[in-house]
């Protein structure tokens, strides 16, 4: 199994947006020494005081500058709320600054009111999956320089390192964004951290609607990706223990409360107690919004829920207050998962 990450840059407790971005750099920089595959970072936008990446586009090219191997990618940008050739020119860029290693994971999501409006997003589009479906088509256009002699936009150019081009990822959380990741044989990262219970359905509808593609992304088969919220640590309980942040944050977001990260102590008082330890086998059908365990518990755990939707390659994303935690986190998973450092 490959193991990656995404970082959604939280802002530590009395902390800045560059306090979190150093704990961001030093994560990436940790990552490709343990040998991950790839570094994701996300867009959230209207909650800088908490959640500081709403720019992966920016992010990306300075973790390009402190990184030289790990494959680096947007987790995901949102593309309902840019143009296709300017998200296609930033990552053209960003190919520019580390050839060959980066992945333009493609999203939507829409935020607040008043942050869409502020972005300049038009909540009422007729067909919102045609409509992201068509802006995926056109970024790929773009990157891989595919629209015909006779078309507007044939003779837009964007920055190239001459290396592979950026590979394009299709994000989601419905069997609706996997369908059209298969229709565009694209590769898909299904987001199970945010709805698992949709997983296996979206990798079924990506599967049953894929389509190999003659674009220059050249996928011939479906290739996809699970990302789970999970945290190791020496023991399982030890591991429950610090899975209670994960777990008081999600019920926060439920109250209407999102982005925030309480401590573990506060979390299990929110909790009532510390949670279960997650069993090391799961039942038929469970997938667990947030995963903990020893590195044998989890490496055991992330096998399973990778071996139900057919993927090779689980990512990796934490809710938690300390960054040290996260830190040993990957290291414990590593080390349980088996994958070699570099």
């Amino acid at each position: 199994m490959d193991l990656s990450i995404v970082d959604l840059s939280a802002v530590p407790d009395g902390g800045t947006a560059t306090d979190a971005y150093a704990n961001t750099v030093t994560a990436a920089q940790q990552a490709e020494e343990l040998g991950y595959s790839r570094f994701w970072v996300a867009e959230h936008h209207a909650m800088g005081d908490t959640l500081a990446g709403t720019t992966p586009e920016v992010l990306l090219g300075h973790l390009a500058a402190a990184t030289d191997s790990i494959r680096l990618g947007s987790g995901a940008v949102l593309l309902n709320h840019y143009s296709p050739y300017k998200v296609a020119e930033s990552f053209g860029t960003l190919d520019g600054l580390a050839p060959g290693r980066i992945d333009a994971g493609l999203g939507r999501a829409n935020g607040s009111p008043a942050a869409d409006r502020a972005l300049g997003t038009d909540r009422r589009v007729d067909d919102p999956d045609e409509d992201h479906k068509e802006n995926i088509e056109a970024v790929i256009a773009h990157l891989y320089d595919e629209y015909p002699d006779d078309h507007p936009y044939s003779d837009l150019e964007i920055p190239r390192s001459g290396a592979a081009p950026p590979v394009p990822w299709v994000l989601g959380s419905s069997p609706s964004s996997a369908a059209i990741a298969g229709e565009l044989g694209l590769r898909y990262c299904f987001a199970a951290f945010i709805r698992p219970g949709f997983a296996t359905q979206a990798f079924d509808a990506y599967r049953e609607h894929f389509e190999a593609s003659d674009s220059g992304t050249g996928l011939d088969e479906p290739t996809g990706m699970v990302a789970v919220n999970a945290i190791a640590a020496e023991t399982d309980a030890a591991a429950a223990r610090k899975r209670a942040v994960a777990e008081a944050s999600f019920q926060r977001m439920a109250r209407g409360v999102v982005g925030s990260t309480p401590s573990v102590e506060t979390a299990i008082d929110e909790l009532g107690g510390v949670p279960e330890p997650t069993p090391a086998t799961l039942d038929p059908g469970e997938w667990p919004r947030a995963i903990s365990g020893s590195p044998d518990t989890l490496a055991g755990l992330l096998d399973q829920l990778a071996d139900r939707v057919g993927v090779e390659e689980v990512m990796l994303q934490q809710v938690v207050a300390d960054h040290d935690d996260a830190l040993r986190s990957h290291e414990l998973l590593a080390e349980g998962v088996g994958i070699e450092p570099t």
